[in-house]
């Protein structure tokens, strides 16, 4: 990679640089054997034109096709939204497979994390008792007995108890098959999760998703504890808030002593990659932190899991030529085939994201967008692709069919199983998650001291002081594993985690 001190060269065939720095009208930057005059205010983490672009033709970065051009662009000239638009790119055949051998990245010092394994052989990171609504009607009941629970602090004398999580959605009655299939498995998931030790399933009693219904969909290891009822058979609000706190008391010392931790391996570790709130430095710094990161725990027998769908479009190759078999890159082109038909079906096109606040950060079209999000998978190979919510059963690096949507793709990664959330950010997200923990990573400087409290790490030095990408990532694994071994993540310490619930809703509101 070239490079001036105020530009960056991602490849020697890229069209565009990214600037180091604010860049001002005037100045003239050296990148190999060019001068080039900055003729725009180009702001820190955007696009700068390295030579002339006619109309219509390709522009790239990180040696790929980003989009094209909307009118003539100069050397020096600002490159974004008024003048590089959206295009069609190269889409891989099933059969594109590259078959070198992946060589991972040295093992660590640091091999194992303090975790408990349950008896279904998962590994918990937390210890949680869930109040699960069947339908949005029995939400606010849910919502008053995890306040209850604590008001009335009954987790006082059990500290192995992380707390009550209400799992409450706005689904669960007026839905299709399809749909109520997709509640039902999302649910199911996360009653069944190893951070999981006690569930209480409410219901209203008339829903489409009965309570009875629910349960067989609920095959929880061996002493989980679980109460069901509905508001209407137990007596109304009240009566069915107190039926559920005594439900919580019996559970609590059974919960409390089932959470021993010990030393447990990193292959017991089951990792969900995600972003949000992304900008122009995601895909040079907190996105490939984070894919070494990964590569560390996948190397290790891990499992780790990208997601995002949306989020990949235009950059599926860079997936499809790691896979392990014809058979896993067709399911994953089978997935952007079906996202092009949705979309498609109700009159939007996939280039609909970036997000506003994306394209503030420097990032302009979709197929730029993605480039850098898959930086978050390492250079692991593909091993599976998952539906939503189904469960991550597989060694190494996955990926998972989910909406671009934080809250929305973060709660399928939960459903399947992930023990840790790792999430990257450049222009600053909130989110947090239960019951398993998320780490919060930072892509520039700016953010990580605009936002102290919300971030776990930030990445910015690759960018602004030459910091290695292997060394961040290696502070990004030992964060997870103590994160893993149970030190409250930023999000955590905010009470952040509750309302992330958001299960995907798709198929007909009857």
């Amino acid at each position: 990679m070239a490079s001036d001190d105020a530009v960056l060269v991602l490849n020697n065939a890229d069209d565009v640089a990214v600037a180091r720095r604010k860049l001002l009208p005037g100045e003239i930057l050296s990148v190999g054997d060019a001068r080039i005059p900055v003729l725009d205010v180009i702001p820190l983490g955007h696009k700068i034109a390295l030579h002339d672009v006619a109309e219509a033709d390709p522009v790239t970065k990180y040696g790929y096709q980003i989009g094209v051009a909307l009118q003539p662009i100069k050397a020096g000239q600002h490159v974004h939204v008024h003048n590089l638009i959206f295009s069609s790119h190269h889409k891989p055949k099933a059969s594109d497979l590259d078959h070198h051998a992946w060589t991972p990245p040295a093992t660590p010092e640091r091999t194992t994390f303090m975790g408990v394994r349950r008896n279904d052989g998962t590994t918990a990171t937390r210890n949680y008792i869930a109040v699960l609504s069947t339908v949005n009607c029995s939400a606010n009941v849910c919502e008053i007995v995890a306040n209850e629970a604590v008001r009335r602090g009954l987790l006082d004398d059990y500290p192995n108890i992380d707390g009550v999580i209400p799992l409450v959605h706005g689904m669960g009655c007026g839905m299709a098959t399809n749909g109520l299939d997709l509640l039902q498995r999302t649910l199911a998931g996360f009653a069944t999760h190893p951070n999981v030790s006690g569930v209480v399933v409410i219901g209203l009693g008339c829903e489409v998703n009965q309570v009875d219904l629910m349960i067989k969909q609920i095959h929880t290891r061996r002493g989980v504890a679980q109460e069901r009822m509905t508001i209407q058979a137990t007596g109304g609000t009240r009566a069915t808030v107190e039926a559920a706190l005594e439900g919580i008391k019996k559970m609590l010392p059974g919960v409390n002593d089932s959470f021993v931790r010990t030393e447990r391996p990193v292959s017991e570790l089951v990792l969900g990659l995600n972003c949000g709130g992304s900008d122009g430095l995601s895909g040079l710094t907190a996105n490939p932190a984070l894919g070494y990161a990964s590569d560390l725990i996948v190397a290790q027998g891990g499992r780790s899991v990208l997601a995002e769908t949306p989020e990949i479009y235009g950059a599926e190759s860079l997936l499809v030529h790691r896979s392990t078999s014809e058979a896993t890159s067709r399911r994953l082109m089978d997935k952007i085939a079906w996202w092009e038909d949705y979309t498609a079906n109700l009159g939007a096109t996939m280039d609909a994201n970036p997000s506003p606040g994306n394209k503030a950060g420097g990032i302009t079209t979709i197929l730029e967008k993605s480039l850098g999000a898959v930086a978050k998978s390492g250079h692991a190979p593909l091993e599976a692709v998952y539906d939503y919510a189904a469960q991550i059963d597989q060694p190494g690096l996955g990926f998972m069919d989910t909406p671009g949507y934080d809250p929305v793709s973060v709660t399928g990664l939960l459903a399947g199983g992930a023990n840790l959330i790792c999430f990257t950010t450049g222009r600053g997200s909130a989110l947090g998650t239960a019951p398993a923990p998320t780490l919060k990573v930072a892509t520039n400087n700016a953010l990580a001291a605009r936002m102290p409290d919300d971030m776990d790490i930030n990445c910015g030095p690759i960018f602004s002081d030459g910091v290695a990408v292997a060394e961040k990532g290696l502070e990004i694994y030992n964060a997870l594993l103590d994160l893993a071994s149970g030190t409250p993540s930023s999000s955590e310490s905010l009470g952040y985690g509750r309302n992330e619930f958001q299960p995907w809703h798709i198929g007909v509101v009857m």
